[in-house]
């Protein structure tokens, strides 16, 4: 019975490490990364890491939705990217040693599982698919912060870098009759700290959008009718 309840836990843990990333990793990886965590359930909005803090470890994101950001001195922030179920906050810092390069905080209520640096990096040397697996996500990490910088910097207007926003945003929606559908939830404010502009900017920008049938929101939902119409104003 004993043995039965150990397995069942273990496939239980597993399910949990779900996603992409860990997707890559052996079933024998996957239990005893399983036998690390230390999950805890968060409530949205959340900040559980913050910059400059001491790199005491990572976390992985269980369920919900984590919003990485960078702040200025003087209140100031550019969102980077939404991170979701299957991904890990905090390995750059945790592998260099320095303090955290961004603030984390929860999208939505998240349970997320800490592992502390002494545990993780001992497990990282210890397991070559683990180590593959957190190389390619540390690339993955980059690039798309590398994404987001481009929209911000190089699109030379707010239509532009709303329109590409929206499109990455909906990377992850479902195809409908209607159009490309996805959950949004963002305030004109935070969508600003998205693309670097004003929250006047964003909803001006999304008033022009919704006149000219570029987007339909129902809710918390938001609809993209024509794709490559929106990709038009993306410059795609």
């Amino acid at each position: 019975m004993k043995t039965m309840l150990n397995e069942t836990t273990d496939c239980a843990n597993q399910a949990l490490l779900a996603g992409e990333f860990f997707n890559k990793l052996s079933p024998e990886t996957l239990r005893g990364l399983a036998s690390l965590q230390h999950a805890s359930s968060y409530p949205a909005n959340f900040v559980f890491l913050s910059e400059m803090d001491s790199p005491e470890g990572v976390y992985l994101i269980l369920s919900g939705e984590v919003k990485l950001s960078v702040n200025s001195s003087d209140g100031r922030r550019l969102i980077l990217r939404i991170a979701k179920k299957g991904e890990i906050i905090g390995l750059a810092s945790a592998l260099s040693g320095r303090p955290c390069e961004m603030t984390a905080e929860t999208l939505y209520p998240a349970n997320l599982a800490f592992i502390p640096k002494g545990e993780f990096l001992k497990f990282l040397s210890q397991h070559p698919d683990f180590f593959q697996a957190v190389t390619q996500e540390l690339s993955h990490n980059y690039g798309t912060v590398c994404e987001q910088l481009r929209i911000v910097a190089l699109s030379s207007s707010a239509p532009e870098k709303l329109a590409r926003l929206l499109l990455d945003l909906g990377r992850s929606g479902q195809m409908t009759e209607s159009g490309l559908r996805f959950r949004f939830t963002f305030t004109h404010e935070e969508i600003g700290e998205f693309i670097g502009t004003s929250r006047e900017t964003v909803t001006r920008t999304f008033g022009i959008f919704k006149t000219r049938r570029l987007v339909n929101f129902q809710g918390s939902t938001l609809t993209i009718p024509n794709r490559a119409a929106l990709e038009s104003y993306a410059c795609i």
